[in-house]
Order: C-alpha cells, then sequence, then structure tokens
C-alpha cells in the first residue's frame, strides 16, 4: 500500500538558521519557505537525490507544532511521509484494521499541494505518519 518515502519532517526553533545548516554547512538545495496557515507552519525542503528533509516551524500561537517545540526546545523529528497512489483508499483499509487517523478523516491540502492525512503514532511504533497522494 505505501509507496516511497516522500519526506522526514523535523521541528526546528529556527527555520532561516536551520536552512542555512542545509545549504551552506551540508551542502544541500533547499527551498524558499512556504507559510501553510490551514497546517499552521512554515515549511521549507531540503532536497535529497532520493528523498526531502522538511523543515518545520509554528506559524502562529496556535501552530499545532508549538508543543511539540516547547517539549523539545532544540526541535526534533516531528512524521515521516510517505506516498500512496489512493489515499482514500488507503484511510479506509487503515481505518477498518483498527488505525486512527488524526483529525476529522478527511484529506487537507499538504506542502506539495497534494491531498495528506496524519496517522496517530500510537498506531504506527510511536511515529506520527504523513501519507501524501501522488
Amino acid at each position: 500500500m505505501i509507496g516511497r518515502l516522500n519526506h522526514v519532517a523535523i521541528v526546528v526553533p529556527d527555520l532561516k538558521a536551520a536552512a542555512a545548516i542545509y545549504r551552506d554547512t551540508l551542502g544541500a538545495r533547499v527551498s524558499a519557505p512556504m507559510d501553510l496557515p490551514d497546517h499552521g507552519v512554515t515549511t521549507v525542503f531540503v532536497e535529497l537525490p532520493n528523498t526531502k528533509i522538511e523543515l518545520l516551524c509554528p506559524l502562529g500561537a496556535n501552530s499545532p507544532i508549538a508543543k511539540f517545540l516547547q517539549a523539545n526546545p532544540s526541535g526534533g523529528m516531528h512524521h515521516v511521509c510517505y506516498e500512496v497512489a489512493d489515499l482514500s483508499a488507503a484511510r479506509d483499509r487503515l481505518v477498518r484494521a483498527g488505525a486512527r487517523v488524526l483529525g476529522d478523516g478527511e484529506p487537507r491540502t499538504g506542502a506539495h499541494g497534494k491531498p495528506v492525512l496524519f496517522l496517530h503514532p500510537k498506531d504506527f511504533c510511536g511515529t506520527l505518519v504523513e501519507l501524501e497522494q501522488v
């Protein structure tokens, strides 16, 4: 059901500084920052030959990652994103198997302009999982 690893997301306290580390220290190509008000984050993508790293920082006081950053002031790994061909079919299969979809269970538009869903970390070895339709 799952396809390629699309990205690994890392929450950071300072997006500009984190992007500079990846760009200037590691020599990676880093996208321009993008505000995602529906998700409460600002994000950049670090382009790698085989996948991407998403750097996230809170956008606004009600950001869902603000609590994560309070608990982890230096930041840390937040989620992994896997590609799926049919997000609705994947969701339905996972729900039948007992997995919990976060939010209202309906896909939202993600950072790549494609439908995404998040799955409860307690159902996936303590890891928040994002599914993105490709």
